[in-house]
This record gives C-alpha cells, structure tokens and sequence, in this order.
C-alpha cells in the first residue's frame, strides 16, 4: 500500500510525464494482476530520469510512412547528471500474441534487440528536476518494419537513456501498429458502453457535502469531458447512467440548494447554470444512442447479497428510483442490461439482477475475466449465456485487458498517449490472431473513468476510422450467436475489496431508524431516506473509507435531527407536580418539520419501581393517536392516582400507529411528584383565607370608630388619661377599672388591654393561644394536656413542638385524648377552625381604641362579646366574681403568664 501511495505522489509531482502501462483493474483482476502496476512503478520509480510518451505519429503506419516519436525527459534526482544520451530500440519482428504485448509492456527497452545509429543528447536536464523535451524521428524501411502479410503487425519500439557511463538510467516501452497495403481479415466488431456514473455528493436529500459537481460539469471537468466526446463523434455507444447522479444534478439547476462540508458550516448556493448546461448538453449528446439504468446510487450489489439485505436492491432498481433518468432524458430506457460492479459477481448476485432488473429480460454485462476461454482454436468472442436462478440469461463480455488500458493512468496527457499506442496495438492483435473469423468486443471502462482532455474523442475515431476495426450497436453484439463458456463464478479474494461489515451494519441501524420515521409520515411524502441510504451503499465508497464514515456520522446525526422535530415536550427537570392523591398529568406533543404531517401514538406507562403506588388511565382512542400538521403542538391529560406521596416516575413513549408496539424516537422519562393535598388542602386553604379577611375587615371598623371618637373632641383618648398632654400607653390608667370586671385597681394587671377600656386583647394576638389542639372555651370536662412537648401546668406547646404543628384532631389531646380542653382568658367565640392554628407569631402592640362611655355595670365590651367573631366580650373572671388565680403584673405580655385554671366547683 505505501508503494502504491508513493506512485500516486509521483503521479501529482510528474502529470504530464507516464512511466509505466496502465494500471491493472484494482478490484476485477486477480492478485497477480494488481501485484503488476506496482511493480512497474516501484521500478520506475527508481529511474533516475523519467520519460513520458507525448506522440506518435502516424497511427497507423504504412509501407512509406515517416515516423515522428516525440516526449519529454526530467531528472528526477537531487543530483547532477551529466553525459546523458537518448537512443531509440526497436524489434522488426512483429508481436505474435497479446500475451506478447504484456511482457513488452512491463519490460524495459533493453529487451529489444535493434538499436536505432541516432543518439539525443539531453544537456537540458542536468541541474536536478530539470524537463527537456525530445524526438526521434525515423521512417517504416529505416526500423525495417515488414507486412507480417495481409493483416496488421505489431511492432515495439523503445527509447532509453544512458549516462556517461552508458548505463541504462531510464526508458519506457510503447508499440507501432502497421497496416499493410493488401488486407485478407475480418475487422473487429467493436461496441462501447459509455459509464455516465459519480461517487455520492449529498447525504439527505436536502443537503449537498461537497459541491464538487459543479467541477465535474465543466468542460474540462469527468463528466463534461465525457458528455463532450460523445456528441463530438458519431460512433455508436451505449450509456449506463446512474439516476443519484441526475438526481444531484436537477437538485442544483432546479433552485438554490445548501452545502455543508462535514463538519462545517451550511452555505447557500445559487442554482446552477453549469448543472442546466451539462444537462442540456447530455441530451444533446445521447439523442439516438439507447441507454440502461444502473440501480439507483450504484450500490455494492455484491455485498448487500451477502449481507442479505437484498431488499435495498429492489429498491435502487425500482421506478421510483430509477424514474429519474427517463425524465430528465425525455425518454425511456431502451435497453435491458444489468452491470454488477466492476463486472464480477456471484451467483447470489445474479439471481437478484436477474429478478429486478432482468425479470422481463435483457443481458449481463460482465467482465471477461469471470469467463474461462473456449476450447484451443475457438478465439473469445463477446457473446454467451449465464445460468442463473431465474433461468438462463445473455451475457455480454467487455474484454478486461482493453479497460485497463483506457481506464488506468489514463487522467495524464502522458498516460493517454502510451494508451492510445496500447489500445490501437490490442485491437490490431486481435484481428491479426484470427484473420478468417469475425470477432467481437466490447469495453467499458470504469465507472468513475477520467480520461485525460481528448483521449475519449480519440478512442472514438480511433473505433471508426481504424482499418481492423468496425463500431457496432451493444444490441447487435447482444443479439449474436452466443458462444459456450465456463463461469468461473465469484473469487472470495475480491471479498476483501467489497464495503466493509462495519460500514453496512451501521448503515443497516440508520435504515432501521429511516423506516421508523417513514411508518409515521401522513399524507404526501416530503422527507425520505430511502435514496440516501441507497447513495451511502455505493460501491464508490469501496475506495473511500475514512469519507464514508464521515457520511454516515452525517446522515445519522440529520436524520436525529429530523426524528427530534416530533417528539415530546417536557419541563427542563422534568417534573410533574400533582396534587392529591388523583388528577391528570398534562403531556404535549409537538411536530416542527417543516412540510410534513405525521400520525403517533402516545402511552404513558410508571417505571417498574412505581407501578406499586402509580396507577394511570387510558386515553381513549381517539386521544391517544394523534395527527399533527407541520408546526402544529396537541396536549393529551392521562388520568392518575397514587398511593401515597412521593416521587414516581412515568415513561412517556410516542408508538408507531398500528405497528404492534414499535416505539419511535426515544421516550422521555418523567418525575410525578404527588403531595397528598387535595380538595381538603383547598377547603382548609380558603378557609383560613376567609378568616384574615374577616380580620382584616374588624380592625378596619374599629379604626373607624376611634377615628369617629377622636373627631367628637370629648378630651378622652385610649394614648392617655384626661387632661394630660402626655403619651399614654394604650392601657387604662390607675382608678379606670375595667368595664364589668367586678372589682376596682388597675385594670392593667388582670386583663389585657381590648378594643374598648378594660376590655380582654384578642387571645390571638398573644403568642401560644389558639393553637391547633385547644379547645374553644366553654366546652366540659376539658383537662390541661399532658402528653410529650406539653406543659403540665400551662397545657401550652412545650420545647421540641415545631411551631404551628397542631394536632390533626382539634378536639383530643395527641397523648391522653381526652375531651376538650378550657383555655382561660380567652374571650368567648375566640376559637379557631380545627386544624388551622397558625404558628406563633411575633406579638404586635393593641391598636388604639376610642373611649365608650361608663355607667351601668356592662361597658361597650359587654356589648360586644355577643358577637362570637368580636374579642373583647365578658371574661371569664367576671362571671364568678373571682380573680385569675395567678395574679397579674400589667404589660404586653401579662397574657403569656395566664394558667388554665380549673373548671368552676372543683
């Protein structure tokens, strides 16, 4: 390999200059043959000069003919050479077999035996890297050259260089083919299958990787150059043309179309007027020549077989596909040929052409290298008959030693000329060898053939102007008397040369992924992945592993890209929350293509660590699949119920409709995370909310009645006592007893201040009281709590009880239950929902009250306590007589050192 990589560097160093003969076919010939062009270069390669073959004038030559050879010459050393001299060798006895012609042309001038008297000197290539140019020039009585008899003759000529120390530093081999005047043989009936086939160029059917076409199309580029030999002759050809190709090419001339390198970023381009001028120049060109379809992309056919993915080759072979051709062409295709890649194949493979492509009949065209030769004295014609599984079939032969010759080393100037001298000399052999009996043949060069400018247009007139030779419709060749010949069948050498098995496996799983995202498509189909799968099969990429794999990374990551566009849409933790122990999970579903209507179904199933404590409904079937347009967003609610609080996790798939459970896409997988709190947690919630707006309503009427109070002027305020300009402190003064309270002194050490003189602060204000597990006082046979977090003496929540935690019944105390509980000094109707009590709050200062008037016994809190939601009514300690049994102290905080006291009578 890294001989052959040396030679194709020295082929980019040296373009115009050709040391050897064409290359031997890399993948059709045998290990023999492939060892072959490597030997040639490696031994050119050590020449210290190179020759390149530039003419050879006149093809043919005749009896009379003055003979002009001419080339180049470059040293291709570090190095000076001086004393170099140039002689021309030659053989005056004629080649008599092109088994001859072989060892001529992969041997070196020495081995013939005449050397011409004249003698070039090459001053002009001293200095290293240096080219001259050089000629020889000589006649047909000069070389001695003679009529074999009534048929051409094949002669070998040479040139080689000699240092001063007349060794041999360079040379090069090439032939002269003579016509004589009087001719007794039958020409050559010749046909040509014209490849009209490229490498892949895009990888979705959107997005081009490269825009090497559009050099491909120049005049000087493959494909122009091919297009322009045909229409400027009119020998007859037949064209194989691959569909991907003018898929690609209507693809730019049809309007903009994007290019994005691997890797790179994505550029716009203009549509193409070179691809509109190609394309009419290729129906210019091919108007009456018939042509046949490769299948679609040219894919390894052989490998697919044996990898049995043989589906995909009905598939690059069907209308659908291949439809491409006949309407850029504006015509069907008039022949039925099948041709495997680089003409070999197995019985397997041929089966399957048989059955696609040939199911209503048509021919093989094969490599003669798969054929054994007729029996001695019988020579190879082009026609014969393959047996197949499908029954027997026409097999056209294309000679295998002819498209080496114009297929290999054949993109130089230097290299074409050498080709030309070889092809004429071949063709010539062959009409000489059996002179009596009509031959046939037919070349195909390679599907990628890149002849140097003009080489095709040559081998063209070369075909209908060349005496031995007569240009003949593929269709006459096929329609001849076949002859009897042994398939050798299919080398498992040529098995190393084929796509690898990781390529075709990978390329199988994006398949499987293309056909998950085709089942879900509706309507027109506007996104397929059918012909760019079929393009990353190409047999192309046989050549071209490290850009193969970089196509297949693309074509994976687009078609993700596109698959992702109908998916699932989430919160970014993808969580849930539900509250309750029921209710419903919202889940959306969206499309974002662009131009394309699809049809999933979606399921929603708990993990398996959830399914014990998660239950979901079913959708019903109308719900569950659903049809989205492009852009187009649709949200489904599933029924749920959990067992408990906690975290549960739900697998979110979107289904294949009708498939029988294919998923399609990847899922997602979400967190449900239910709290317990439901109806009840409302009720409670608005509850309470009722309440501080009843609150907040109170306060705001007793602000307004002290404003009222104040306005009137009476010279009393709740800040101070009369009479004084000082500050009060919101309390009743020494000798103001409380409304109702039944003894005088300061009213400040039994009660708390309340709305009106003397009056009881609501319990809620002081923190501790009307906490969740107190009962309202008033109620029988209450005892102060005792259980754990309680004080025994004060029934209040004791260190360790969060704050606010009450009991979850109101009315029992959490460690006796027992009945409920009395709460002194807290003012009738003062109770709180069950279950509500908040948590102890900071204590605020009482507000500022006006002063109602005295007289009867029963001050303005008397009057309204009888309003359950009002503090402030008759306390307890005025019903008996009797005061609070744990004495007062005044102040904001007398309330937090009250006690529960006992019930009366005990």
């Amino acid at each position: 390999m890294r001989t052959v990589k040396r030679a194709v560097a020295l082929a980019a160093l040296l373009p115009c200059i050709a040391m050897a003969a064409p290359a031997a076919l890399a993948f059709s010939a045998s290990a023999q043959a492939q060892r072959a062009p490597e030997t040639a270069a490696l031994a050119q390669q050590k020449a210290p000069v190179g020759i390149a073959l530039t003419k050879i004038d006149p093809k043919p030559v005749r009896e009379n003919s003055k003979i002009e050879i001419s080339g180049l010459a470059k040293n291709r050393t570090d190095d000076q050479l001086t004393g170099l001299t140039m002689r021309l060798r030659y053989s005056a006895q004629p080649v008599t077999s092109r088994s001859q012609l072989d060892q001529f042309s992969s041997g070196q001038p020495n081995l013939l035996p005449a050397v011409a008297p004249q003698q070039l000197p090459l001053t002009g290539i001293v200095q290293p890297g240096k080219t001259q140019s050089w000629t020889f020039k000589t006649t047909t009585k000069a070389l001695q050259l003679r009529a074999p008899g009534a048929t051409p003759g094949v002669y070998p000529v040479g040139v080689e260089v000699l240092n001063s120390a007349q060794q041999v530093v360079g040379g090069l081999t090439t032939f002269l083919t003579f016509m004589p005047k009087d001719r007794q043989f039958q020409p050559v009936a010749i046909s040509w299958v014209w490849p009209l086939i490229d490498r892949m160029h895009r990888t979705n059917d959107r997005t081009f990787f490269d825009d090497q076409l559009t050099k491909e199309m120049s005049r000087d580029g493959r494909l122009g150059k091919l297009v322009n030999a045909a229409a400027a002759g009119t020998t007859p050809i037949t064209w194989a043309i691959d569909p991907a190709l003018l898929d690609d090419v209507q693809q730019m001339a049809s309007g903009e179309y994007t290019v994005r390198s691997f890797g790179g970023k994505a550029a716009e381009k203009e549509k193409s007027t070179v691809a509109a001028s190609w394309t009419a120049a290729l129906k210019n060109a091919a108007k009456g020549d018939p042509y046949f379809t490769v299948p679609y992309g040219d894919p390894d056919v052989v490998a697919l077989v044996r990898h049995k993915t043989t589906r995909d080759i009905g598939a690059a072979l069907d209308e659908r596909n291949t439809g491409v051709v006949p309407k850029v062409l504006g015509r069907p295709a008039d022949a039925q040929v099948a041709w495997p890649p680089y003409g070999v194949a197995g019985p397997g493979t041929l089966a399957q052409l048989a059955q696609h492509s040939l199911k209503d009949g048509g021919t093989f065209l094969m490599s003669s290298s798969q054929f054994q030769n007729p029996p001695p004295g019988t020579p190879p014609n082009a026609t014969t008959t393959l047996q197949t599984n499908e029954g027997k079939r026409t097999a056209v032969l294309y000679d295998d030693k002819l498209n080496q010759i114009v297929s290999k080393g054949t993109a130089t100037a230097a290299g074409a000329a050498l080709a030309e001298q070889r092809f004429l000399a071949e063709t010539a052999m062959i009409a000489a060898e059996t002179p009596n009996l009509r031959r046939s043949v037919v070349v195909a060069p390679d599907r990628q053939w890149n002849p140097a400018p003009g080489f095709a247009e040559k081998l063209l007139t070369y075909t209908k102007d060349a005496p031995w030779l007569r240009e003949m419709p593929l269709s006459k060749i096929e329609s001849a008397e076949p002859q009897g010949r042994v398939f050798n069948g299919y080398n498992d050498d040529y098995e190393a040369f084929e796509l690898s098995d990781a390529h075709l496996t990978q390329t199988r799983e994006i398949a499987q992924e293309a056909a998950q995202f085709r089942a879900i498509m509706t309507g027109d189909i506007k996104i397929s992945y059918e012909r760019a799968l079929l393009r990353l099969q190409s047999v192309a990429w046989r050549t071209m592993p490290g850009r193969a794999k970089a196509a297949r990374r693309e074509l994976a990551r687009e078609l993700d890209d596109d698959m992702d566009s109908v998916r699932i849409v989430t919160t970014k933790n993808k969580r849930v929350l539900m509250g309750g122990s029921s209710g419903k999970l919202p889940v959306l579903v969206e499309n974002t293509l662009k131009n394309q209507a699809v049809r999933v179904r979606l399921v929603a199933v708990p993990t398996s660590e959830s399914r014990a404590k998660l239950r979901l409904g079913a959708l019903d079937p109308d719900e569950a699949v659903i049809n989205l347009r492009p852009g187009e967003r649709a949200q489904r609610w599933i029924p749920a119920k959990a067992a408990g609080n906690g975290n549960f996790h739900v697998r979110l798939e979107l289904m294949i409709p009708e498939s029988g459970g294919r998923t399609f896409g990847d899922g997602e997988t979400i967190t449900v995370r239910t709290t317990g709190y439901g109806r009840l947690a409302l009720l409670i919630t608005g509850g309470g909310l009722a309440v501080l707006f009843v609150g907040v309503g109170v306060r705001a009427i007793r602000a307004r009645r002290r404003r009222k109070a104040e306005a009137g002027g009476d010279g009393s305020t709740e800040t101070g006592s009369a009479g004084t300009a000082e500050q009060g402190n919101g309390y009743a003064g020494p000798g103001f007893p409380g409304p109702g309270s039944g003894f005088s002194g300061p009213a400040s050490e039994f009660a708390a201040p309340g709305p009106g003189p003397g009056s009881a602060r609501p319990a809620s204000e002081f923190p501790g009281f009307a906490e969740p597990g107190f009962a309202e006082p008033g109620l029988p046979d209450a005892e102060p709590p005792t259980g754990p977090g309680h004080s025994a003496s004060t029934g209040l929540p004791g260190a360790g009880q969060p704050p606010g935690s009450g009991l979850s019944d109101p009315w029992h105390s959490p460690a006796t239950g027992t009945g409920p509980l009395p709460v002194t000094g807290l003012p009738s109707g003062q109770g709180l929902p069950p279950g509500s009590g908040p948590a102890p709050a900071e204590h605020t200062a009482p507000e500022p009250t006006a002063p109602e008037p005295s007289g009867t016994g029963t001050g303005t809190g008397a009057a309204e306590s009888s309003a359950p939601a009002e503090p402030g009514g008759t306390s307890e300690q005025a019903t008996d007589g009797t005061p609070p049994g744990g004495g007062g102290g005044g102040g904001k905080h007398a309330a937090s050192r009250w006690e529960p006291r006992s019930r009366d009578g005990d």
